[in-house]
């Protein structure tokens, strides 16, 4: 046997889909291989929500959502668990009562990965995650150019007098001098805000903006040239609510809106990042208890598997090492 390739998912023939590990893709953890390229951890925190509760379940609904995930991509033609080491990284521990606290915990934690070279995709927990992420990646790839999915803008001022919510993250951004003013958007934005200057603050923050109501009028193709045209070249960080989906497609969120994106929109978006430079994503807000037959946990889990396949890059590798 190579020891040099990958070590990938456990076997559907070999182990039955509903049984083996508990992680992402049934990938091997972190422990169980050298150095993981990529890794999917998760960000069990929801002490930031607004509205309902319940998105620090969401990593492991997410989980266990992936179980059918197999490992060749035919849309990108590729096999991201075989192009390079992919694996789970378990969950950070996160203080639910303290979120300035947290939000330290997750930036460290988070840091010790990229410090070491694995870029992560990070299952939420509430979007008020987001920050600490962008606040570890800027130290290594300076601003960011952010792509934020979601029917929120997330560039409010504060709750209740709090800075740090799941509302607040990409303001707190902007002012911090994480983001490239030039280079964010925000997708599939919707539904009602509390006054028309809120946008006229979000585009003073550097955000431009592809309504949802632009899905229903102009083509596909033509609002991915947008979204690439305003990415660049720059280094990308993406931002998945899943509320950006309708709640047809994702009933379980904490704060759902009528009129969003379908999951096949969505999915088309992602495949579109394809040989950009995306240096880490988050797919958050996924709140299990208001999920019905796993809708909004399969469909984050196909979001991570697009989003680790265009950051796995390379060319086209078919086979990988079963994990042991």
């Amino acid at each position: 046997m190579e020891t040099n390739r990958p070590v990938g998912p456990v076997s559907g023939t070999e182990v039955p889909r509903y049984a083996g590990p508990a992680t992402f893709a049934r990938l091997p953890r972190t422990d169980q291989v050298g150095k993981a390229d990529l890794a999917v951890i998760g960000a069990p925190f929801d002490s930031g929500v607004s509205y309902r509760p319940g998105a620090r379940f969401g990593p492991s609904h997410i989980r266990q959502s992936s179980r059918l995930l197999r490992p060749y991509n035919p849309a990108l033609d590729r096999s991201p668990f075989g192009v390079v080491q992919v694996a789970d990284a378990g969950d950070m521990v996160i203080n639910p009562f303290d979120i300035t606290e947290a939000v330290g915990q997750i930036q460290e934690q988070a840091g010790a990965l990229t410090g070491a070279g694995t870029r992560l995709v990070t299952l939420g927990g509430d979007h008020t995650v987001a920050l600490p992420l962008l606040r570890d990646l800027h130290r290594h790839h300076g601003e960011l150019a952010v792509l934020h999915f979601d029917a929120h803008l997330d560039t409010w001022d504060t709750y209740f007098g709090a800075p740090v919510t799941h509302g607040t993250p990409f303001r707190r951004a902007s002012e911090e001098g994480l983001l490239d003013p030039e280079g964010c958007l925000h997708v599939g934005i919707r539904g009602s805000v509390y006054a028309k200057e809120d946008l006229t603050d979000d585009a003073r923050l550097g955000f431009q903006q592809l309504t949802s109501r632009q899905f229903a009028h102009e083509r596909l193709d033509t609002l991915i040239e947008v979204m690439l045209r305003r990415l660049g070249d720059r280094p990308v960080y993406v931002s998945v609510d899943i509320d950006v989906l309708d709640p047809a497609h994702a009933p379980g969120t904490g704060t759902p809106e009528a009129g969003g994106l379908t999951s096949r929109e969505l999915l088309e978006l992602l495949r579109a990042l394809d040989g950009r430079n995306v240096v880490g994503a988050d797919v958050v807000e996924v709140a299990p208890a208001y999920d019905h037959a796993e809708l909004t946990g399969v469909a984050a889990a196909h979001v991570t598997y697009e989003l680790l396949t265009v950051m796995a890059g390379g060319g086209h590798v078919s086979d990988t090492t079963p994990a042991r």
